[in-house]
């Protein structure tokens, strides 16, 4: 990699093969200097010569360390110094591997049979470790022995666990191949788009503009009754007493006009806002699902921030929409009545205070500018924040076993600080805004004062109108003041729309909703890669296919073997179309992928991964998501058997209507996976996708599981990507990748007669790890 130990790894880790991932875990847990290790599978997702130089260094690091292993590869746990079978929820056997081999009726016995009936090969081999990696690992077993912790004297074992049943709960981490793609958004909000999506309640928002109108007249109509009211204390008492009342009671009607108005302008624009976020909500989240693949892994796109901005761009447009719009409507009734009382009272009074306006806008306008920098700069960072609340939470299995919390807390909190800063920042421009609001409220306050008592001293006006310019130049600027406060809400809410709006707009550059295309009226399942180039648009710098050339026979299995990272996946993701390749052609059935529809297509197949992603709902659900209509009772017990999943459903208190948690987290990682391939079946696809199927399962389970999907496969084209390589000694065509290109091409005795062959080579890597 270009970046080497600085490349981002994409969320969860998405931008790594599962090998390369795995080991970086292994890293991490090695760099902890632990007293006692856990190792759950840990080399499970590894090819063959990586799981060798892994179990080696690993072999090497467990002296002198209390370790646990989980395994189901029994070669892996051979020299544990005591070997623990776990069997329905208890111990079956206990001792070491010789003792436990001699006892041929034995659970451990029957495992190691079922094991070499599945690998076909010798259980009692030994391990050999290579001398090619012996520096590497020599070096790493020497930092970890003279670190102070390890100069110290343990009589520490490492215990093996080997499992029939699928009982220890592994954390799955969602395998979701991200990509880069352009969000970028228009330089203006649209707003009359908003309006036009509250177009179902314009009815609603007539109303309340009726109501803001009738709300907006009540602070200039005030003032009339303030310089009247004033006035007839100068009266004389019979007349005080008769005006006084009259006043009195237009103000009790004007109060009761407010309480009535006031109210039902919010309740009425709460309406229509609350709708349209229900609306844009719905919008933005349709487009955001149906986005390419590449485009999540623009770490703007992540996870964390695209559900920030759909909750808060969301609430940012109602007020736009709704409280802002309120107090738009008012002040603008407010000015032009509050301007037009002005100017009937004393005109000439108006005109020479309202030149002190100009500076009073110019504040706002420079005021709402620099409000609009910080809500940018300001919306990123909670962006950034949530993220990481976001992978905290989602792995918190892993931040709890590494002691992590503070360090995230730590994270967090540095995230959530540079908004803290900015918030200030943006405070003392909203300050020295505000006050300076105030300077110019009361200098016009003063001049009208000044100016006035010169005119009613020179008989150009009287007292009672000069009191009614006054007040209703007040309740002017009260509005303008009302402005100015909404001008932080109103730029976070033209942001948010930008935002939204290009969410809504956005055309994704491989559509799953569009119908275009073809639709084959008979699918053979023929599949050919023609001269295909291929680098992941978050990584231009590294080539996997350079010149990728390979043809899958219509209903034959084609097996893909490699070293992690060579590419074997990237097929099965060309293939669905999750990404494009850069030159070159793939085909079905002589039709390229590029003219099929995109959603027929992918009803064509069927896919299972090594890391199966369960939702957070029941296990009949997760079934049913295997079929694009309403799946039956009977389809989803069917699937379920035959993926030998019935019996653990069926055991479960609420069985298929037990919740699997989030990602599946209430199921073991063979559990996970039998689900998955139940749901794959469902499908009943024509082309069958294994991404390492039945990595997960115990040797019982996967030969279980390998023969349903031998009958499964029948008929069917299958690609089979796998590290195990006995799992695939029997497909039709085995295709080997290296270097970003088929190296090598055949039937396994085949592949096996070609000496220094790489497949040979991997094969002997096998045998010796076995």
């Amino acid at each position: 990699m270009i970046q080497a130990y600085e490349t981002m790894v994409g969320q969860n880790g998405a931008q790594l093969s599962g090998g390369q991932k795995q080991r970086i875990a292994i890293a991490r847990a090695i760099l902890k200097n632990p007293r006692v290790l856990l190792l759950d599978e840990a080399t499970s997702a590894l090819d063959v010569e990586s799981e060798r130089v892994v179990q080696e260094a690993l072999n090497r690091i467990m002296v002198g360390i209390t370790t646990l292993i989980v395994a189901h590869r029994l070669s892996t746990v051979r020299n544990a110094d005591c070997i623990a079978v776990v069997h329905q929820g208890k111990v079956a056997e206990r001792g070491v591997h010789d003792d436990l081999i001699k006892d041929p009726d034995g659970a451990y016995s029957h495992l190691i049979r079922l094991q070499q009936a599945n690998t076909e090969e010798t259980p009692e081999m030994p391990y050999v470790a290579g001398s090619r990696f012996k520096s590497t690992s020599l070096s790493l077993e020497q930092s970890i022995r003279d670190s102070p912790r390890n100069r110290r004297q343990h009589s520490s074992k490492s215990l093996g666990l080997s499992r029939s049943d699928d009982l220890f709960r592994h954390v799955a981490s969602r395998e979701e191949h991200l990509e880069i793609g352009d969000s970028e958004a228009p330089k203006k909000a649209p707003i009359g788009r908003l309006f036009n999506l509250s177009r179902p309640e314009a009815p609603i928002l007539l109303l309340a503009i009726i109501a803001a109108t009738v709300h907006g007249l009540l602070f200039p109509s005030f003032s009339i009754m303030m310089s009247g009211g004033i006035r007839t204390f100068y009266y004389p008492a019979h007349q005080l007493r008769k005006d006084s009342t009259f006043w009195a009671l237009m103000c009790l009607l004007m109060a009761i006009i407010s309480l009535v108005s006031i109210q039902l302008e919010f309740y009425l624009f709460g309406v229509a806002g609350g709708k349209l976020i229900e609306r844009v909500r719905a919008l933005s989240f349709q487009s955001i699902i149906h986005q390419e693949v590449a485009w999540f892994d623009d770490p703007s796109n992540s996870s964390g921030a695209l559900g920030a901005r759909l909750f808060i761009d969301a609430l940012n447009i109602r007020r736009l929409v709704g409280d802002n719009l309120a107090v738009l409507v008012q002040c603008t009734v407010t000015l032009i009545c509050g301007f037009g009382i002005a100017f009937a009272s004393d005109w000439k009074l108006t005109l020479s205070i309202i030149g002190v306006i100009p500076f009073l806008g110019l504040q706002n306008y420079i005021q709402l500018r620099f409000l609009k920098g910080f809500g940018e700069d300001a919306k990123v960072m909670y962006e950034d924040a949530s993220q990481v609340v976001a992978e905290a939470i989602g792995s918190i299995r892993t931040v709890a076993s590494f002691g992590a919390e503070k360090r995230v807390i730590t994270l967090y909190s540095q995230k959530c600080q540079a908004s803290m800063k900015q918030g200030i920042r943006s405070g003392m421009v909203g300050g020295v805004g505000f006050s300076f609001s105030n300077l110019m409220l009361y200098l016009t306050y003063a001049l009208c004062f000044y100016v006035g008592a010169q005119f009613v001293h020179d008989g150009k006006s009287t007292f009672q109108n000069v009191f009614r310019v006054y007040f209703a130049l007040i309740f002017t600027a009260y509005g303008i003041s009302q402005t100015s406060d909404m001008a932080s809400d109103s730029t976070k809410g033209q942001e948010s729309a930008t935002s939204i709006l290009a969410f809504i707009d956005r055309k994704p550059k491989i559509d799953s909703t569009s119908d275009e295309g073809i639709k084959l009226e008979k699918v053979d399942g023929t599949i050919e890669f023609n001269h295909v180039r291929f680098k992941y648009p978050s990584r231009p710098d590294v080539q996997i296919f350079s010149d990728f050339t390979l043809g899958i026979a219509s209903g034959k299995t084609t097996a893909l073997v490699g070293e992690s990272g060579s590419g074997k996946s990237t097929v099965i993701a060309l293939l669905e179309r999750f990404y494009d390749p850069d030159s070159g052609t793939i085909s079905l059935d002589g039709t390229e992928l590029r003219k099929l529809t995109l959603s027929w297509l992918r009803d064509q197949m069927g896919l299972v991964s090594q890391e199966p992603v369960l939702f957070n709902d029941t296990i009949r659900a997760n079934i049913a998501y295997g079929k694009r209509g309403e799946a039956t009772e009977e389809e989803i017990i069917t699937v379920a058997k035959a993926a030998n999943a019935h019996e653990f459903i069926s055991g479960l208190p609420q069985g298929y209507n037990t919740n699997v948690g989030e990602r599946g987290t209430q199921l073991s990682g063979g559990q996970k996976q039998r689900v998955a391939i139940a749901r794959a079946i469902l499908k009943d696809p024509r082309i069958l996708l294994l991404d390492e199927a039945t990595s997960a399962l115990d040797a019982e389970s996967e030969r279980i599981v390998q023969d349903t999907l031998d009958q499964v496969m029948v008929s069917r084209t299958t690609i089979v990507v796998a590290h195990r390589l006995s799992t695939i000694k029997g497909a039709d065509t085995i295709a080997v990748i290296k270097d970003g290109s088929v190296a090598e091409k055949g039937k396994h005795e085949s592949l096996m007669s070609i000496k220094g062959g790489v497949y040979a080579s991997l094969v002997e890597l096998h045998s010796k790890a076995a």
